[in-house]
């Protein structure tokens, strides 16, 4: 399975009503690869990002023409259950958003709707994933106390502990520093670096730097199109394209 494709796109167009969003992206994303969206706001980078795992099938205006492959199964065939693709393909959003729950109860809780009920299992994913997140040893003795006391940082790394917990095999993030401090940032960019031996990861970013520290593969879009993709250090230093280059340059964006 070492670098095959474990997810793409083809010819995805994506229309939220009358507007289109998407044209014709076609996008592979290989196993155990961390994979940058770049291009200015408005770009389509969140939108492609949440066509990945459907979540703009929550927008009733929405609709999708093209498809997406996790492992050869196209994702959007009529039998697919929503709720298996969202726990094979996890999402981290732009702004931590952690249940008002405890911290156990928020990595708990996407178990338990999985339908575990072996208390022993639970706290044992619970550590692990904590563990992975690199925040079990800030939290350990604060299990049982509201999630929302946390530092954002600590609330972005639960939501990625949260995500891990079910097990996806890919996991998106939308601009998931963004909000974060520069240290809160490095930990999280630490930790796409050590996660990316287990799941294959897909990041949306606005900050160049980050794309070039974290990601093996880099995907720069405008206005709803794919313009160029190739290895983040080719892309940055030798883009094909002048637009990629006025874009990474800073010219427009």
């Amino acid at each position: 399975m070492e670098n095959s494709v474990k997810m793409s796109s083809e010819h995805l167009d994506f229309f939220y009503g009358n507007f289109k969003a998407l044209t014709d992206v076609s996008l592979e994303f290989k196993n155990n690869d961390v994979t940058a969206l770049i291009g200015p706001s408005g770009c389509g980078k969140s939108t492609y990002l949440r066509c990945l795992n459907r979540m703009n099938d929550l927008i009733p205006i929405s609709r999708v023409e093209g498809r997406i492959f996790l492992d050869g199964e196209d994702i959007y065939r009529s039998r697919q259950d929503v709720v298996t693709l969202r726990s094979r393909v996890g999402m981290v959003f732009q702004k931590p958003n952690p249940f008002p729950k405890t911290i156990f109860e928020n990595i708990a809780y996407g178990l338990k709707v999985n339908g575990v009920k072996n208390r022993n299992l639970i706290a044992e994913k619970v550590e692990t994933s904590l563990k992975s997140a690199a925040l079990w040893e800030e939290v350990k003795d604060r299990l049982h106390e509201s999630a929302l006391g946390l530092s954002g940082g600590q609330q972005q790394r639960l939501c990625i502990a949260r995500a891990m917990a079910v097990e996806p095999e890919v996991l998106l993030m939308d601009e998931p520093c963004s909000a974060l401090d520069p240290i809160a940032t490095q930990k999280i960019e630490d930790l796409i670096q050590e996660l990316k031996n287990t799941y294959t990861i897909i990041i949306v970013t606005h900050n160049m730097q980050q794309a070039a520290r974290v990601s093996d593969i880099t995907a720069f879009f405008y206005l709803g199109k794919l313009i160029e993709v190739n290895k983040t250090n080719t892309l940055f230093t030798r883009p094909h394209l002048k637009q990629t280059e006025d874009y990474i340059t800073g010219r427009f964006g």
